[in-house]
This record gives C-alpha cells, structure tokens and sequence, in this order.
C-alpha cells in the first residue's frame, strides 16, 4: 500500500546510484519535480527510461546523474535539439552516456511485457528500419504458427517509475486524466514507484476518462503542486510554452546550463528538506 511522504524523503528512499529509473509522462504530467529532486540529491550512474526524454533529462544528463538512456525520441518538443543530450553524447560531458534506442511501439510493448511478468514482447514495428542494426536489444523472432518473421524486444522492468498526476487519496489511489501515456504500464512494470500529485483529496470523485492507478501497487505519493511545470497538468495548469523556447539558449552552452541549474534547482536544496 502506497505511503504518503514528502518528496525528498520519497526519492531517498527509492532511487539508489546505478539504478534504472523511468519518469514518464506524455506532453503533460511530466513529473519533473521529482527529476529536480534526484538531481539535488546528488544520484548517480542512473539509467534513465523514458518514452520521449525532453527538457527534464536533459537536465538529468547535464547534472552527471546519467551513465545511459533508453529512449525511443529526444528533443525539445516544437523547438529542437536537447544540448545536453548532444554533448554528453558527442563530448561525453559531463559524463560518458550510453544510449539505447527503439521506437515508441517498442518502448511502449516492453513496458506492457513487463507489466505482465513476461520476458519480452513481440511486435511488427522495426520493420523496414535500421534500429535493428543498431540496437542490440531489438531481435528476430519466427511466430511459430504463422513463420511470420517479427520483432522481440526485451521487458522493461525499472528499479523506479515515477510518474505525476492529478489527485490521490489518503489511501495512496491516484487520480489521472488527460493525455495518459504509459505512465499505468511503466508504474506496474517496477519494483518501486513514486507518483507526485497536484492534491490529496479526502476521496477521489468519478470523472470521463481517468484511470485509477491503484495504492497496492504504489510505493510511495507525495502532494507537489506545480510538480509538472514547465508541462502541465489538465484541469490544473497550462503548458509553459515560453520555457521551452528559453531552454534552447539556456542549455546551448555549459556555462548558461550550469548557472541557471545552480540558482533555479540547486539552490535552496536543504531549505526543500
């Protein structure tokens, strides 16, 4: 049963050096304060998840926390690149970071194999391109009724999901609608899990088209207000569009980068514990 506990004493007690960890969240409920979080305390050596790394684990990357990123997409959305991923990949600043990439039908099926206790799952959709010849983890298989040749692709299992959304109640069900992504399937794929709510509510009401992520399958939910900014989170903001524009020249160079990661996530840390 899920435990209600603050943030920071959340993500000490789940995200470890060396981990693998996924933050998911499509086009909203991207829990980047919880991302803020594992940067301030300091985690190493993790390898980040995620179906579309965007703003958030280039700052992951950038502050040293990442040795290697499975990602099946990554950019700045409508603007361009994500500089921090370009350098640590080029320059391999300010640490070497491994990269692993698929398509978002793969990252999505092997989120849903590991959710279902499977060891891997099969799809069509590599075919045709050249992942295959790239991605170790992306293999042949023959469906042994059809001779069809198919895609396999190992599950993922994270060590940590964490995901953001709406509501939870005090028994540690969380509420989220909108735009939902694999922010379900990543969560019941793990062996923990951290969901950031914008509220805790008393009970959670009925509302068209929400999905219940159940407290039995949650370690820990912590109420972080704004805890998706600069995305949003239906029903309680708008998406920052401006921020995503000023990032482009924020995290151009180191210099720009680590100055604005000291004043804006950095500083204050020990006031946030």
């Amino acid at each position: 049963m899920a435990t209600v506990t603050s943030l920071a004493d959340a993500v000490a007690d789940l995200v470890h050096d060396g981990d693998s960890v996924a933050l998911e969240g499509f086009t909203h409920l991207i829990p980047y304060a919880a991302g803020h979080e594992i940067i301030r305390q300091g985690r190493r050596d993790l390898t980040l998840i995620r179906m579309t790394p965007d703003l958030i684990y280039d700052q992951m990357i950038g502050m040293g926390c990442a040795r290697r990123l499975v990602f099946s997409w990554g950019g700045n959305p409508g603007v361009g690149s994500l500089h921090r991923f370009r350098d640590a990949v080029q320059n391999r600043w300010p640490a070497p970071l491994e990269i692993e990439e698929h398509s978002h039908a793969g990252i999505a099926n092997a989120y849903v194999a590991g959710a279902s206790g499977l060891p891997f799952a099969v799809l069509r959709g590599y075919r045709g391109t050249d992942l295959p010849g790239h991605t170790a983890t992306v293999r042949p298989i023959t469906c042994p009724f059809t001779g069809e040749e198919l895609t396999a692709v190992p599950a993922i299992n994270p060590d940590v999901a964490v995901v953001h959304a709406q509501r939870a109640d005090r028994r540690g069900n969380v509420q989220l609608w909108g735009i939902t992504g694999v922010q379900k399937e990543a969560l019941l794929a793990a062996r923990r899990s951290l969901v950031t709510v914008e509220e805790m509510v008393e009970e959670l009401e009925p509302r068209p088209g929400a999905i219940v992520l159940p407290g039995w399958a949650i370690t820990h939910v912590s109420e972080v207000p704004g805890g998706s900014h600069p995305s949003y989170s239906a029903g309680y903001s708008t998406r920052d569009n401006g921020f995503y524009l000023a990032w482009d020249e924020i995290s151009r160079s180191r210099e720009t980068f680590t100055a604005w990661m000291e004043e804006h996530v950095l500083a204050g840390a020990e006031a946030r514990r």
